[in-house]
């Protein structure tokens, strides 16, 4: 049976859920469904997505940065301010005025993404307290873009335009922010006393701790190696599916990371910061170049789920094994692994589509997001 304090944190950590699936699966992964669509209506080409991508992770980084000063009695405020922009933002993109206007957008979108993310986490774990509430916290991630990938799917199964989508991508967004809103409406004094709610987040038996710049370099790796999947997927997967729409395979993706959050959680606890970290990102990079080795409708479903089911985890443990060695080093480690972890992003769409360009293939920018994820694994070992 749920004290009342328990049972307040977990409506408070589903709250922030809300708040991520709004921000992030929405602002910033529905676009990786829209994306062919766009292509085929030719508002995009393929060239083109690929620089709207790397501008929503240029906003993402620029985002990051912006919260990285603010104090944490404003995260109730700015979780509904990023819910509203990136409600704009979809809304925005109903309107085809062309190249630039979609790269602003997308630009704009991202910044309101890291907010959210930032914003989100901190309110949850420094407002009110809830540590524990990371795994609720994060499956938001997945559930907006599972959600996010139907509502395209079915929508586009009914002949409406990229244009119409984005509007109902807009209202789906905003009933999800009216849910969330009263939630995060609390004032910082409304937060959890001290109790069986504010658990004490137990320090994960890491063994000998990852240095900090090796640690650096693999988060950077991680976010370029995750992000050729996660901007791609339905348009490398053609006809691979049979009459199964691509947007499906996008959805598993979604499917994969809901539970992922919980899973890792807890083999981060049991193995240390550095084994689970290993485990995780070579199971991602197997699911990265799955489809290269394989390239039929059950691997590239199998793909969408490993992949899914691998990147928030790899955040959900970098981000608290720098944590605990950051006293250690005289610069912000939250700033130099949000920084790292951005450049991956930024240059993962703007490789594949060079690669792509030279190769008319799908297949080396996978093989190379693979074998970063793979340098990273090995990384963790030094």
């Amino acid at each position: 049976m749920l004290s009342r304090n328990e049972a307040s944190a977990i409506l408070d950590a589903l709250a922030g859920a809300l708040v991520l699936a709004i921000g992030m699966g929405f602002g910033r992964f529905a676009f990786t469904g829209m994306y062919p669509l766009m292509v085929h209506e030719g508002q995009l080409t393929i060239a083109s997505g690929s620089l709207a991508a790397s501008a929503n992770y240029v906003g993402y980084l620029v985002g990051a940065l912006m919260m990285s000063r603010v104090h944490h009695r404003h995260s109730a405020r700015l979780c509904q301010v990023a819910m509203l922009g990136t409600i704009g933002c979809l809304f925005a993109l109903s309107f085809d005025l062309g190249l630039v206007y979609i790269l602003t957008v997308r630009l704009v979108a991202g910044i309101f993404s890291a907010w959210a993310m930032v914003t989100a986490s901190t309110w949850l774990f420094h407002v009110v307290g809830y540590h524990h509430g990371a795994p609720i916290l994060f499956s938001g991630v997945g559930t907006g873009i599972l959600v996010s990938a139907e509502l395209i799917a079915g929508s586009s199964a009914a002949g409406l335009t990229s244009n119409a989508l984005w509007s109902i991508l807009a209202a789906a967004a905003a009933a999800l922010c009216a849910l969330a809103w009263a939630r995060v409406s609390r004032n910082p004094d409304d937060a959890l006393t001290p109790g069986p709610a504010n658990f004490t987040d137990p320090k994960p038996q890491s063994g000998r701790p990852i240095g900090p710049w090796v640690i650096i370099l693999v988060y950077g790796l991680a976010g370029f190696g995750y992000i050729v999947t996660a901007t791609y997927l339905p348009l490398f997967v053609k006809n691979a599916v049979g009459r199964v729409d691509p947007i499906q395979v996008w959805a598993a993706f979604g499917v994969g990371a809901v539970p992922s959050c919980f899973l890792w959680h807890a083999l981060h606890h049991r193995l240390g910061s550095r084994h689970a970290l290993v485990l995780n990102l070579a199971v991602q990079a197997t699911g990265v170049m799955l489809p290269v080795l394989s390239p039929t409708g059950s691997a590239f479903m199998a793909s969408a789920v490993l992949v899914g089911g691998t990147f928030v985890g790899a955040v959900t443990i970098a981000m608290p094994a720098a944590k605990a060695i950051a006293a250690t080093v005289g610069y912000n480690m939250m700033a130099a692994m949000t920084a790292a972890y951005g450049v991956g992003q930024i240059a993962g769409p703007l490789v594949s589509n060079a690669l792509l360009t030279r190769t008319h293939s799908f297949n080396p920018p996978l093989l190379v997001a693979g074998g970063a994820l793979l340098v990273a694994a090995l990384g963790c070992l030094l």
